[in-house]
């Protein structure tokens, strides 16, 4: 009968903690989703500073460190946004101080200097850079509820075929922008694109889960 009684009670504080976590999850929503949006666009930055290490001049590699560091310092040094902002160099050491700048303005909820920062990049060289700009422009103008214009630049990236940049990542965030507008289908069934093409990546495996989902919701 003890055994019985603890179980329930185990059970109910299950039950109760996943209900805590689901209204936590819903009133911070866009939080979340901001900081999810910074943390995965921060990754692709550090693997890129790899990436020139290994194939760029040191003078470059010590400029991308430097950007790096003073992004990394920007909570608690806001004034490294000045510095940021003049800093000069290569083409590519620029376009990753304005990447760099708008992941901080995402992260202080500023949507509109974010934009402001990812635009001053030009569109010639076409490389990981841009496109990492371009999928981050698209992400901000999720989060701005602006989703046909997110789809349009997402559209264009996936027509470009870029060989130094994910497709994965751009079709799933075209199917979350798809889900969002309120178009299920359509999102479930570029989910399941990337989920079937992509199935050994980490959004080959999120879409899985959201393929479940939609379906469940049906």
């Amino acid at each position: 009968m003890k055994r019985k009684i603890k179980k329930q009670l185990k059970e109910d504080e299950l039950v109760t903690g996943f209900q805590k976590f689901l209204e936590f999850a819903k009133t911070w929503q866009k939080e979340i989703i901001i900081f999810a949006v910074v943390v995965a666009v921060l990754a692709a930055l550090y693997g890129s500073f790899q990436l020139i290490r290994a194939q760029q001049a040191k003078k470059e590699s010590r400029r991308v460190g430097e950007i790096l560091a003073l992004r990394a310092d920007l909570a608690k040094n806001p004034q490294n946004v000045a510095k940021l902002e003049q800093l000069g160099g290569t083409e590519k050491a620029a376009r990753l101080a304005f990447i760099s700048l708008a992941t901080y303005w995402i992260e202080q909820g500023n949507l509109d200097k974010a934009l402001a920062s990812l635009a001053k990049i030009k569109d010639i060289p076409k490389d990981f850079f841009y496109y990492q700009a371009q999928d981050l422009t698209a992400q901000v103008e999720i989060l701005k509820g602006r989703y046909d214009q997110a789809i349009q630049i997402l559209k264009k990236i996936e027509e470009a075929k870029p060989k130094d940049y994910l497709l994965d990542v751009v079709l799933y965030h075209h199917a979350e922008a798809l889900e969002k507008k309120g178009q299920p289908k359509e999102a479930r069934d570029l989910y399941k694109k990337v989920q079937d093409e992509y199935a050994q990546t980490y959004f080959g495996y999120d879409a899985s889960a959201k393929v479940k989902k939609l379906e469940s919701a049906k």
